[in-house]
């Protein structure tokens, strides 16, 4: 397994590591649901070394990046980022990844760990304008610290006015008690955070630094655990599982970052059809009925008829209840419907609800 520059703070520190993707990552200390609360409620804080960083340069950088993904960066100022949806020409998600926008000619691309290399080839494949792009995933590391008191805690470590830090945008060479940073107001937990990229070489002293100015707070180290619950509750997409090769943006109600008004993209004529004739699968919420949790890839049911099949469940520690998302057959997708979710070979009622699960709490 590839190790992160955090590896053996989290083996000293009681992590429990598995294989992620390929990459030796804890998938819990204290445990899932302890750290769950914390970022709830105070702070936690993540090792995201493993995601992937692919910078783009020249001339025409904005032109391939347009073409490239689903969503419009040409309304974007330097310094913003935004989310979106990478396609195939049939409509079907390469990846979901970040824009950094430094300037009309240069940005980063994060995009997931396990995907990096097939989209780094998947971009050299589709690039015909005047750009460079580079797979420099190998000069960062990057800790996130998630919840609502992750500004007080960084904020001890810098004059960077971190208040001032809009949501979905970054600052460049932040001095973080004497460590350079690019810093974003980013996250993947529903909670306002911060994402930030140093230098594999500095990201222990980080990490400790952050640790110990969160102590007032009861800042906590999280893992995998905890971070694919807080995530789900807050109705955020994993690749893999709620997207991928064979389940488009529009089917995982993503379509608010699909601009198909701003030009040519990869994957923009198979999704104008679907939206033209009407996906003819969707992403919906489940709430058990039943006890039962109901995990990836189990069956979902209608009058003993297949109708999709659940992409993440788990119990919620936030709501107290068996959740899930499910990708199912477009006309059972209305809010209120009771379904059926095969859980061990046994039917358990479930009924469809209101997406988010839990409302996120960025500052906007």
């Amino acid at each position: 397994m590839k190790k992160t520059p955090l590896y053996q703070a989290h083996y000293d520190m009681g992590g429990k590591i598995i294989d992620f993707g390929g990459w030796a990552l804890p998938v819990q200390y204290s445990g899932v649901l302890d750290e769950h609360n914390h970022v709830r409620n105070k702070a936690g804080l993540f090792d995201v070394s493993h995601m992937g960083e692919i910078m783009v340069r020249g001339t025409e950088a904005s032109l391939y990046i347009q073409r490239l993904i689903t969503n419009d960066i040409s309304q974007i100022k330097d310094n913003q980022i935004v989310y979106t949806p990478m396609c195939y020409c049939d409509g079907g998600v390469v990846d979901d990844l970040l824009v950094y926008k430094f300037n009309d000619k240069k940005y980063l691309l994060v995009v997931n760990a396990a995907n990096t290399e097939k989209d780094y080839l998947w971009m050299q494949e589709n690039l015909k304008e005047e750009a460079e792009i580079q797979n420099i995933s190998d000069e960062f590391a990057q800790i996130a610290i998630q919840g609502p008191k992750s500004e007080t805690i960084l904020q001890k470590l810098t004059r960077c006015q971190l208040e001032k830090l809009s949501f979905y945008s970054f600052q460049n060479n932040v001095n973080l008690d004497g460590i350079k940073a690019l810093v974003s107001r980013t996250g993947y937990t529903g909670e306002d955070g911060f994402e930030i990229y140093v230098s594999p070489t500095e990201a222990l002293e980080l990490w400790r630094k952050l640790l110990e100015a969160g102590k007032k707070e009861e800042i906590v180290p999280a893992g995998l655990g905890a971070r694919d619950i807080l995530r789900f509750e807050a109705g955020l997409p994993l690749y893999g599982q709620e997207i991928s090769q064979d389940i488009s943006p529009l089917e995982a109600r993503l379509g608010s970052f699909v601009k198909f008004d701003k030009g040519e993209f990869n994957g923009k004529e198979a999704l104008l059809k679907q939206r033209e004739q009407g996906v003819v699968r969707k992403l919906v919420g489940i709430e058990m009925i039943h006890r039962g949790i109901p995990r990836y890839n189990y069956r979902v049911q209608f009058n003993n008829k297949d109708i999709g099949f659940i992409t993440t469940g788990n119990h919620s520690p936030a709501l107290g209840k068996d959740i899930g998302l499910a990708l199912i057959a477009r006309e059972y997708a209305q809010i209120g419907n009771k379904i059926e979710v095969i859980i061990r070979e046994k039917k358990s009622e479930a009924i469809i609800i209101q997406l988010p699960f839990l409302q996120k709490k960025y500052k906007k």
